[in-house]
C-alpha cells in the first residue's frame, strides 16, 4: 500500500504531481511520501499489539537523517549496521535504548561508539566479537545488553546475496553451537548476554519460513532458560518481504498472524527489524527519457538514471515496474505486475547512461510510447534505492525530495561536480 496514485492520468505524491517536482528539482529524483512510511510503521505496530515490541527500522534500506527524524516522532526504534548509522541516528533525535547494533565487523570505534551512546543491544554474531566488546566495555567502565544472532538454517526462498541464516554465511552462529556461547559467557558483568537474535534474509515471499525460523530459536531458548540462562528478548530481525509486484507478499498482519501465536505466554519481549517493507513502497525513482533507439530487433529507452542511482536490478536481478508519469486514462495501470500489458503498449528495454552493459531496469518490458523529455517512474525504490547508490563514472547521486500532503522539500541535494571532487582537494 503507498500514496502514489494517478490522477486524471498524471502521478500524484499524495497531493503533489511528481511532473511539478521534476520541473523544480531536477531528474533522476528519489521521491518519498511520508504518508507512506508511517502507514507502514503503524500497521506493524498493531498487528504485534498484544506482544510487548519494539520496532527497529532498518536504517540501511533508507537512512536520510529527515526521514529518520519523522520516523523517531512516530516512535520508532531504529537497527544500525555502522558507526556512520549510529550518527545518523543521534542526529536524528532517535532514541538510544530503542537502537539495536547488528553486523559482523564492527570495529573498536565504532564498538565503543555504542557503548558511548548506551543502546540498547549489540547483535553479537561471533565469539570473537563477544570477547572483543567485553574487553571494551570492561576498559571503559560500561556495561552493555546483547543479543546472541544464530542461524537456523532455514532458507527464505530468496536471492542468494540476501539469504542470510543458512549455516553457511558469514552471519552469526550455527543454533547448536549457541549453547556453547551462552555457557562460555553469559555470566559476564560487563556484557549481559541476555537475548537472542535471528535474521533469515531479505525479500521473503511467504511467512512459513520465519515461522519455522522461529520455533527452532524458541527451541534453542527453552533449553538456554533449562540451563540456567536469562533470555529476555528475542530479535527476529526483518526480510519481510514488499510488493514490488501487487499483492504478491503476505501483509503485516498475516506475518503476525504465523508469529504472534507462538510467542504468546513466552515471556519475551520482541524486536522487530523491519526496512524494506516500510520504505519499499514509500519511494519512486522519477527519470526523464533521453533517447530511443533501436538495436537489431530490441527498442530501448534510454534515460537519464543509472545504475549508479537504483543497482537493484543488475545486482539481484530485482523487478521494479516502470510507467510513465503522464499517460492517457485507458493505460492508467491498475496493478503493478511484470506481466502487464495493456493495448497500446510496446516491448522496450529501459536502460541507462553508464559505460556498462548491466545499466539496465527492466529488459522486454511492456510499456506506453513515450518520447524524449517524458517522465518514467520507478516504483517501489524507497528500499536500497539510494542508500546503495553510489558515484560511478563520476555522476552526482540524486537530489531526494520529502513529499508531506500537498507539499515537498528537497531533503538531500542534488551532488554538483564540486561535491564529489572536495574531499579530494
Amino acid at each position: 500500500m503507498d500514496y502514489f496514485s494517478y490522477k486524471k492520468g498524471k502521478l500524484f505524491a499524495e497531493g503533489v504531481d511528481v511532473e511539478r517536482i521534476a520541473a523544480e528539482v531536477g531528474t533522476p529524483v528519489y521521491i518519498y511520501s511520508k504518508a507512506t512510511f508511517k502507514e507502514h510503521l503503524k500497521r506493524i505496530g498493531k498487528a504485534y499489539g498484544e506482544i510487548d515490541t519494539t520496532i527497529c527500522y532498518s536504517v540501511k534500506a533508507c537512512g536520510n537523517i529527515n526521514i529518520l527524524r519523522f520516523m523517531a516522532e512516530a516512535g520508532s526504534g531504529f537497527d544500525i549496521v555502522s558507526g556512520g548509522e549510529l550518527y545518523r541516528v543521534l542526529q536524528a533525535g532517535g532514541d538510544p535504548s530503542k537502537i539495536v547494533y547488528a553486523g559482523v565487523g564492527k570495529t573498536n570505534k565504532e564498538i565503543a561508539e555504542g557503548l558511548d551512546a548506551d543502546i540498547a543491544y549489540f547483535n553479537i554474531e561471533s565469539e570473537a566479537e563477544l570477547e572483543n566488546l567485553i574487553r571494551l566495555a570492561e576498559q571503559q567502565g560500561k556495561q552493555t545488553r546483547a543479543a546472541l544472532r544464530v542461524n537456523p538454517d532455514v532458507d527464505p526462498k530468496t536471492h542468494t546475496y540476501i539469504t542470510t541464516g543458512m549455516r553457511e554465511t558469514k552471519f552469526g552462529v550455527d543454533i547448536e553451537r549457541a549453547q556453547k556461547v551462552f555457557a562460555g559467557y553469559a555470566g559476564n558483568s560487563s556484557v549481559s548476554l541476555s537475548a537472542v537474535h535471528v535474521h533469515i534474509g531479505s525479500g521473503g515471499k511467504t511467512i512459513e519460513p520465519y515461522c519455522e525460523a522461529l520455533e527452532k530459536t524458541l527451541s534453542l531458548i527453552d533449553k538456554l532458560r533449562s540451563q540456567g540462562h536469562t533470555i529476555e528478548a528475542i530479535d527476529l530481525g526483518g526480510g519481510y518481504g514488499a510488493d514490488y509486484e501487487s499483492d504478491t507478499v503476505p501483509s503485516a498482519a498475516d506475518y503476525a498472524g504465523g508469529i504472534v501465536p507462538l510467542l504468546r505466554d513466552k515471556g519475551l519481549k520482541l524486536i522487530l527489524e523491519p526496512g524494506r517493507s516500510i520504505a519499499a513502497n514509500a519511494g519512486i525513482l522519477l527519470t526523464k527519457v533521453l533517447y530511443l533507439k533501436t538495436g537489431g530487433g530490441k527498442k530501448f529507452v534510454l534515460v537519464d538514471a543509472g545504475m549508479n542511482d537504483l543497482i537493484r536490478p543488475p545486482l539481484y536481478d530485482a523487478f521494479h515496474f516502470i510507467w510513465p508519469a503522464q499517460v492517457e486514462e485507458k493505460l492508467v495501470p491498475h496493478r503493478r505486475d511484470r506481466d502487464l500489458q495493456l493495448a497500446g503498449t510496446e516491448v522496450v528495454d529501459v536502460v541507462g547512461p553508464i559505460c556498462e552493459s548491466a545499466d539496465f531496469f527492466a529488459k522486454d518490458r511492456a510499456l506506453p510510447p513515450v518520447k524524449r523529455g517524458d517522465l518514467l517512474s520507478i516504483f517501489t525504490a524507497g528500499a536500497y534505492g539510494f542508500s546503495m547508490s553510489s558515484n560511478y563514472n563520476a555522476r552526482g547521486r540524486a537530489a531526494e525530495v520529502l513529499v508531506d500532503d500537498s507539499k515537498f522539500a528537497v531533503i538531500r541535494k542534488r551532488e554538483s561536480y564540486e561535491d564529489m571532487t572536495a574531499l579530494e582537494r
